[in-house]
């Protein structure tokens, strides 16, 4: 499971998110799918919070608590397990985010391991929609990061559950790319879309907005 560019551009875009927000300190944050940990990790280091990750796959659930250890901030993140869908706790959260598994409908790897992580034979859109719509809090948005061609599936699935999309960013490779990945915010009322187009680079060269949200993290910058 190795870390992906728009993985981190995904993380380092709900940390923006959570910064321009006013809320009271610390946060409480559900990861769906947490994997190695990479989202909960970024946002354990700009942000006051409590995460609780939750993971299905053991040698995944090993390797996040292998790097959350590692990390000075580990405190604040809480490492699960467990089936999501079948989790019994009734704790609602300020805000939920997700790097859920891929490609349903897609071929899957004959790797049973990989297929828990990265193919939704383990959850389908439509149950991650019921989960965020039973554990999020009323006034609070869920953030999820998607193939782009999965995005009007999940808006309507959303829809279903009175979830309204907040905020939109559209992912790609370059300017002469369509869009590979969608960055997806959602919130129990609607109101007025903000979105965006996120190039990650041209000719070899990262763009102002990807260094921008980047360079917390990326050594390079």
């Amino acid at each position: 499971m190795k870390v992906c560019t728009d993985a981190c551009l995904f993380g380092a875009w709900v940390v923006d998110f959570l910064q321009k927000q006013q809320y009271s300190n610390p946060i409480s944050i559900l990861d769906i799918g947490t994997g190695t940990g990479l989202l909960s990790l970024m946002i354990a280091q700009e942000i006051d919070c409590e995460i609780d990750a939750v993971e299905i796959e053991p040698n995944a659930v090993k390797q996040a608590a292998e790097n959350f250890t590692n990390a000075s901030f580990h405190s604040n993140i809480n490492i699960k397990q467990t089936d999501i869908r079948s989790w019994d706790s009734n704790k609602p959260y300020d805000y939920i985010i997700s790097n859920p598994p891929f490609f349903e409908n897609d071929l899957a790897s004959p790797d049973t391991k990989k297929n828990l992580a990265l193919h939704s034979s383990a959850l389908s859109l439509k149950e991650l929609t019921e989960i965020i719509d039973a554990k999020l809090k009323q006034e609070s948005v869920a953030a999820i990061l998607l193939p782009f061609h999965r995005k009007d599936e999940m808006i309507q699935l959303a829809l279903e559950r009175n979830l309204f999309l907040k905020i939109n960013a559209d992912i790609k490779q370059t300017s002469k790319h369509t869009s590979f990945r969608t960055f997806l915010i959602f919130s129990r009322k609607k109101q007025t879309l903000l979105s965006e187009e996120i190039t990650i680079q041209d000719n070899r060269v990262y763009s102002d907005r990807f260094i921008e949200l980047l360079k917390k993290y990326y050594l390079a910058f």
